[in-house]
């Protein structure tokens, strides 16, 4: 659990407060929100968070309900932490879009032994899925882009333009193949939405140790900076 990042959604202060003193000791860093307006604040300034600890009875609204949005954000697995302890709720949860289901109240060591389970299993998930140069990770499924864990912000054909340059690591691409792949029409002796989309990405991806190097009929060439 070393260096995993949590965000607890919890308006119990004991619990909360409980909760992150565990979670902090196993060397977590522990993103606490007491409603759902905060989990939604803190979620747009750290959208990589590893895992969200999710009550469902919460002064704004209903954590059940609030999954559908939660999973636009963060591809983060979700653990339900609540007192309701009705089957429907728990059944509702599950096929909702939570990865797992907890009642109040519990061993912590049973919380921090599915934490732990759903942690695993995500990493398991994402082995094939995940591109990773130094602080540089490509997550190909939600197509997006972290440098030192935070989103770089890439447009669509941003992230596919460096995908297929990272596929191709130390191999000139030129601008017309780039182009007739990312944005699948003819080039006709015109790329210059590639090399738009390069010099974008140049920028982006300072501070990585990577960048996209071009030289005269040599194309494009994604590679460690020298």
């Amino acid at each position: 659990m070393n260096g995993k990042t949590i965000l607890m959604v919890e308006d119990n202060e004991h619990v909360l407060a409980l909760n992150r003193a565990v979670l902090e000791r196993e060397g977590c860093t522990v993103f606490p929100a007491v409603s759902l307006a905060a989990a939604r604040r803190t979620l747009a300034e750290h959208p990589t968070v590893d895992l969200v600890v999710l009550d469902i009875l919460l002064p704004d609204g209903n954590g059940l309900e609030y999954i559908p949005e939660l999973r636009e954000t963060t591809s983060a697995p979700v653990l339900m932490l609540t007192s309701k302890r009705d089957y429907e709720d728990m059944v509702k949860g599950l096929t909702g879009g939570a990865d797992d289901y907890m009642t109040k109240p519990y061993r912590v060591e049973e919380l921090l032994a599915r934490m732990v389970a759903l942690l695993h299993r995500r990493e398991t998930a994402r082995g094939n899925t995940v591109m990773t140069r130094g602080p540089l990770v490509l997550d190909t499924v939600a197509q997006r882009a972290f440098l030192n864990g935070e989103d770089i912000l890439l447009q669509p054909r941003e992230y596919a333009a460096l995908y297929y340059l990272m596929q191709h690591e130390g191999e000139g691409v030129s601008a017309e193949r780039l182009y007739e792949t990312v944005w699948k029409l003819p080039a006709n002796g015109s790329a210059s939405a590639a090399r738009t989309a390069v010099s974008r990405l140049r920028k982006k991806l300072e501070g990585s140790g990577y960048t996209i190097t071009s030289g005269w009929g040599a194309g494009y060439c994604f590679e460690r900076e020298i």
